[in-house]
């Protein structure tokens, strides 16, 4: 007969392989970091040519790399001459050269006047002050992404223009725009506007928003973002010099793009934008992801859609999340390793709980979002605090086979940035393939 202290022993050990199946590793803090929500909003990317290289950033001047695949980390302080006030967007181009982007606060002109990039081709050296598309006077650049064209090197830059931030005045709007560097960064074309029907300048659903560019087969350019509209989608079919004459409606957006989560200060469900340009069965599939309330207010989940026809037609919703709670899921962000074209979705998740504790999950999906497998890849929940910031996304990124999630947890008022040690061998021991 099984002792009670015997089958305790068990189902702790139990709990803590279970809790504990990818190790999660701590990013650390520069000297001189501000506490609370300064290690929120992050981006991460991973050299192509030597997948042991990877850099993160975070909001709002915090740079991070790592030489042995992420299992230890270094912090500096990014610096420009521009100010560096937040929104890192972070990518390796096909020669190993990283970009930083991120936004302004140049003391000589006005806040949030331009889109910075920053580059460097050592790791942890010193990033040069940056370059950037042209200012339009006192409009704010925000809410940038960017993507790199893997056969050309070309890097392509999308964001949302505030005629004035935050302003309620109706003839204030905001529109998104392009534009491009063919040298590394070293130069950028006139900013392009690319959406037809503008947004106000509030912020929230009636603002077009998060607009996020990926390369297609061809070097052709697709972009996606959120609006009044829905969510809708561009495209170029040369390197961006023209665009369709109006944006295309893939579908409505359930509630809008602002989501009210319990426990956030705020939070989006702003669209993810990529593709597929691996050499296997799905090469050139677009996938559209994003988080919505269209199974109610108190439910929020994540959702993918697919395209095989470059953009024309996209498949119904799909629900990432497996989970059969009516919890909530959000803060959603997409990649694919182009190497073997696998999916990886990371977004915070509450299906365990009832209040507002709140885990990490991924999903993944190996045969093109017609089926997931959901993990639970942070080891503990935490809870955050309504009256602090916590940004506005997540991030994850693949390679070869190496997959890197990257969130914020908050812990006594106070944010922490955290990675996940991920192999897709192992993804597939654990599904049974």
């Amino acid at each position: 007969m099984i002792r009670l202290s015997m089958l305790v022993a068990l189902f702790v050990a139990g709990y803590l392989q279970a809790q504990s199946q990818f190790k999660n590793v701590q990013l650390p803090r520069y000297k001189g970091m501000g506490f609370q929500f300064e290690q929120c909003e992050p981006a991460i990317a991973i050299d192509p040519v030597n997948p042991k290289r990877m850099a993160a950033g975070s909001i709002l001047d915090a740079y991070y790399f790592s030489e042995n695949g992420g299992k230890s980390w270094k912090a500096r302080k990014l610096k420009s001459i521009y100010g560096v006030y937040g929104d890192p967007v972070l990518t390796f181009d096909q020669k190993g050269k990283l970009y930083y982007f991120h936004l302004a606060n140049y003391h000589k002109t006005s806040w949030l006047d331009r889109i910075v990039c920053q580059s460097t081709d050592q790791l942890d050296g010193v990033f040069n002050e940056g370059t950037f598309p042209k200012p339009n006077g006192t409009k704010a650049q925000d809410k940038h992404w960017v993507v790199v064209d893997p056969v050309s090197n070309n890097l392509y830059l999308t964001w949302t223009q505030f005629d004035a931030y935050d302003s309620r005045n109706p003839s204030d709007s905001s529109i998104i725009l392009f534009s491009k560097s063919t040298d590394q960064g070293a130069t950028w074309t006139a900013p392009k506007r690319i959406s037809k029907f503008a947004g106000d300048c509030l912020d929230g659903d009636l603002t077009v928003e998060g607009a996020v560019p990926t390369v297609g087969v061809n070097g052709k350019l697709f972009v996606a973002w959120s609006g009044p509209k829905g969510i809708v989608l561009q495209k170029s079919d040369d390197q961006g010099n023209s665009w369709l004459t109006e944006e295309k409606l893939i579908m409505p957006h359930p509630e809008g793009w602002d989501i009210a989560i319990p426990g956030m200060m705020r939070a989006n469900g702003l669209p993810i934008l990529t593709s597929d340009l691996s050499n296997g069965p799905r090469r050139g599939t677009l996938y559209l992801n994003w988080c919505d309330q269209s199974n109610g207010t108190t439910n929020t989940d994540v959702w993918i859609s697919k395209s095989t026809d470059e953009g024309q037609t996209w498949s119904p919703p799909i629900r990432v999340n497996q989970d059969q709670t009516e919890h909530h899921q959000f803060f959603t962000w997409l990649t694919v390793d182009q190497s073997t074209g696998s999916i990886y979705v990371v977004y915070y998740d509450r299906r365990n709980h009832d209040d507002t504790k709140t885990d990490v999950y991924m999903s993944y999906s190996n045969d093109g979002g017609a089926t997931f497998h959901d993990f639970e890849i942070s080891q503990e929940p935490f809870e955050p605090n309504p009256t602090i910031f916590f940004g506005d996304y997540l991030n994850i990124a693949a390679v070869d086979g190496e997959i890197r999630p990257i969130w914020p947890r908050m812990d006594d008022r106070q944010s922490s940035l955290w990675t996940a040690l991920i192999q897709e061998a192992h993804l597939l021991k654990l599904i049974g393939k």
